[in-house]
């Protein structure tokens, strides 16, 4: 492997200065014959990167793993996790290789990682590489994630490897540039608290406030202040969640990252018609991780991040298990005040009263009970919003629209105690209730096009269309409609 011809990324790497017990050094595997699919110009401008050079043949060779790029210290960081609550002392990057980091344009430091990009020290007798089907389900997801304002790793590029992959049949193999403010997880605490290595829970907190939070490290307790943060993040970030109908799939803690982003998106999916029950991945037989169990799964998540961070907390045990009980104990109004505002304000509501709460839980009860479509009835309220005559759209979504009609009058009445003219809150209403979201059916379609006909135009058009996904785009209407019967996806897959 020869390195890139001229310094093209401006590598400034932090994570390869830890202790080498944190990380693995290994290079990228190269591939047979890697192809371009998409350069993201836009998160590579934000980069610093040139776009032009990314697909260039030099460019390319680099995202596939066949040249390593001046500046990159290529490493597979070292984690354990709870696997849907079994305890796994030690898993890792089995097929994800970190080049470095980019201190980008708005000042924010990043990892660019290779994911797909051959074994590492982590693979448990994996292969290290990726389907194509898991690299276009991530690069689509985790940009309209972005687009949709909530924060998630984003996909830099995609390139196709030349190679196949064997998984239950022969794919083709892909490679995805992942970007992250970091890829530290709760997992990543836990593989030294497991090992009973304070020292290394100590430089990694150290290392995360130093990056994420800098704030902190003038507080009186800065692992309390970091916790908190962390609490906080994660709070905001499942309500985010679930007001967009998202589901993880496999919110295992290695799956957490500390950063309140989004990360991993094997098995995802998002509801169709509304049921908080919900379950597609196919690992997850027994619902751990169903929509609406999400919010305490990150809750009990973030207690194993309070274990491994219990020596820190505080100078006895004791002590430090009643400080993470406390701390812990700020998710739940945390996550209730950031879920309901949200949902009061895709009701088109303003002020907060109590009684707003049982309106958007009666609103989802009749949704379950009629299968109504999730995205679209909240869309399709912004028109509603204008007035009786708006209501024809949203009730068509349900079965019963009497279930509609009813709850309508209660709507209606809670919206007239507020000032705010009709046609301004149907616009404040848009900005948060998407149009356009990665239906499930529209992703597997994409894939579908791109593994069997080497087409990647119906990708190409639906990252286009995801990502602006709160406007109307008359010309892409259908891609707003839920699937037909025949259409609908009841299973999705990790991939690995």
């Amino acid at each position: 492997m020869t390195p890139a011809s001229s310094s093209t990324i401006p590598f400034a790497n932090t994570y390869a200065r830890l202790p080498e017990r944190f990380f693995a050094e290994v290079a990228p595997t190269p591939v047979a014959a890697p192809r371009l699919i998409r350069v993201n110009a836009e998160l590579a401008a934000l980069l610093g990167i040139d776009s032009d050079w990314l697909a260039s043949p030099d460019g390319v060779a680099v995202l596939a793993g066949n040249r390593v790029p001046e500046g990159a210290e290529p490493l597979a960081m070292a984690y354990a996790g709870h696997q849907f609550g079994n305890r796994v002392p030690q898993l890792g990057d089995g097929r994800a290789i970190l080049l470095g980091e980019v201190v980008g344009r708005d000042g924010i430091r990043r990892d660019i990682q290779l994911k797909g990009s051959g074994p590492t020290p982590f693979s448990r007798r994996g292969d290290g590489r990726a389907a194509l089907g898991p690299v276009l389900r991530e690069y689509v997801v985790s940009e309209a994630m972005a687009a949709l304002g909530i924060p998630s790793t984003r996909a830099l590029a995609a390139v196709l490897t030349g190679d196949s992959v064997m998984r239950e049949t022969v794919l083709p193999g892909g490679v995805l540039t992942r970007v992250a403010t970091s890829h530290i997880r709760v997992g990543t605490f836990q593989f030294f608290a497991m090992r009973g290595d304070v020292d290394g829970v100590r430089d990694l907190a150290d290392h995360v406030i130093g990056r994420h939070y800098p704030e902190l490290a003038q507080a009186d307790n800065p692992y309390q202040a970091l916790l908190t943060r962390v609490v906080e993040r994660q709070a905001d970030l499942v309500a985010r969640w679930l007001l967009v109908g998202f589901i993880h799939g496999v919110m295992n803690t290695d799956n957490c990252a500390v950063s309140g982003e989004t990360i991993d998106f094997g098995p995802c999916a998002f509801l169709d018609a509304y049921d908080p029950s919900a379950v597609f991945s196919a690992i997850d037989e027994n619902g751990r991780y169903a929509y609406g169990n999400q919010p305490g799964i990150l809750h009990w998540n973030l207690t194993r991040l309070a274990e491994a961070l219990l020596p820190l907390l505080a100078r006895e045990t004791e002590d430090g298990v009643a400080v993470a009980q406390d701390l812990l104990g700020a998710f739940g109004p945390r996550f209730e005040a950031a879920y309901y505002g949200g949902l009061r304000a895709k009701l088109g509501l303003t002020r907060a009263e109590e009684a707003d709460k049982d309106l958007g839980r009666a609103l989802l009860e009749i949704m379950g009970a009629n299968h109504a479509d999730f995205t679209l009835t909240f869309r399709r309220l912004g028109e509603a919003a204008l007035g009786p005559e708006g209501d024809a759209g949203v009730r068509t979504l349900f079965d019963d629209p009497g279930a509609y009609d009813a709850w309508a009058v209660r709507w209606r009445e809670r919206l007239a105690a507020e000032p705010m003219d009709p046609e301004t809150r149907r616009a404040a209403m848009n900005r948060v209730n998407p149009a356009f979201i990665p239906r499930n059916h529209r992703v597997e379609a994409v894939i579908e096009a791109a593994i069997a006909r080497d087409d990647f135009g119906p990708f190409h058009e639906l990252v286009t269309v995801l990502a602006k996904p709160y406007d109307d785009q008359p010309a892409f209407a259908a891609y707003a409609e839920p699937p037909q019967p025949h259409e609908r996806v009841l299973r999705t897959f990790c991939g690995t």
